[in-house]
């Protein structure tokens, strides 16, 4: 396809390397952020970078919300990605083009059909395939290979309530590859970046439940481990998450187990498995790091006993 016109609203970890993917790919790409630091930063490589999103003038476009959404409790703050959606929102109402808003933070399903769709129709002044078209386009990217993980990606899912939308994206994600799942609603695809999360999370607390259990028995669980990942269906990937003794971590994983257990509460659903991951989590962290204090005590001269 030809290049295309891109924005991308939340300039952090994800909104970085997706931008910069496109970039490579010859696409036109401007990044829109709030935070001065930040833009400094995005200036400094060269990049388009502002801390305003103005639509007027331009020709139809991708919009995609590259927002945090962090967990406060068991519930996820969509505070900076409800002020991004209004940004968009403002900037939709002087459009003379019709423009695409992809949803690719990882948010509550139904966010897309629910608080971005309000948002935008009124914020704007305009309707739902009026002006704009909505998608969701859930990343899949690791911190640490960001950039790598967009630019030769395993999945792409793309979801809309367009055929048409859904057809556009796809075409502009097609050529990084990786293999392509499309829906026909974003509730869809929302539930499923959560799902791939959770299951990751799950994984790694069942595994830590087993390791304590070898551990009391005497055994190394590695290999035992290795046995399964390949005889149990639902091991997708032995190299991520079958190791016992690290709880996981990092941004995704606790804000996704945290965050989904309040969503589930919205909706009248409890999740017992789900809480109790979290909670063998939690466990798991005192322990490693009990564990680690004993240790480094231990190599200070200080016997763990005296303390």
């Amino acid at each position: 396809m030809s290049p295309a016109r891109i924005f991308i609203v939340g300039s952090g970890v994800v909104g970085k390397a997706t931008g910069e993917g496109f970039l490579a790919a010859g696409h036109e790409v401007t990044f829109i952020d709030v935070s001065p630091a930040r833009l400094e930063y995005l200036r400094g490589l060269g990049l388009d970078a502002r801390d305003e999103l103005v639509l007027a003038g331009e020709r139809s476009s991708f919009v995609f919300l590259t927002l945090p959404t962090p967990n406060i409790g068991h519930s996820y703050d969509l505070s900076a990605f409800a002020a991004g959606t209004a940004e968009v929102a403002r900037a939709l109402a002087d459009a003379e083009a019709d423009h695409t808003v992809v949803v690719r933070s990882t948010v509550p399903p139904g966010t897309t059909d629910g608080l971005v769709r309000k948002s935008l129709e009124s914020g704007s002044g305009k309707n739902l395939y009026s002006g704009f078209t909505l998608a969701s386009n859930p990343e899949f990217l690791r911190a640490a290979s960001a950039a790598e993980d967009f630019r030769w990606p395993w999945m792409t899912v793309v979801a809309s309530r367009s055929v048409r939308t859904v057809e556009r994206l796809s075409a502009l994600l097609a050529p990084f590859g990786g293999e392509l799942r499309t829906f026909g609603e974003p509730v869809s695809a929302e539930l499923l970046k959560c799902a791939h999360n959770l299951f990751n999370a799950t994984k790694i607390s069942f595994w830590n439940e087993m390791w304590l259990v070898a551990r009391e028995l005497g055994v190394d669980l590695d290999p035992i481990a290795a046995v399964v990942a390949k005889s149990a269906e639902g091991s997708f990937n032995p190299n991520y998450g079958i190791r016992g003794g690290a709880p996981y971590g990092g941004v995704c994983l606790p804000k996704d187990t945290q965050g989904f257990l309040g969503f589930a509460d919205t909706v009248g659903i409890d999740l017992p498995l789900l809480r109790a991951t979290v909670e063998v989590n939690d466990r798991l962290s005192k322990i490693v790091s009990s564990e680690a204090d004993d240790w480094k005590a231990d190599v200070d001269g200080i016997p763990a006993s005296s303390r």
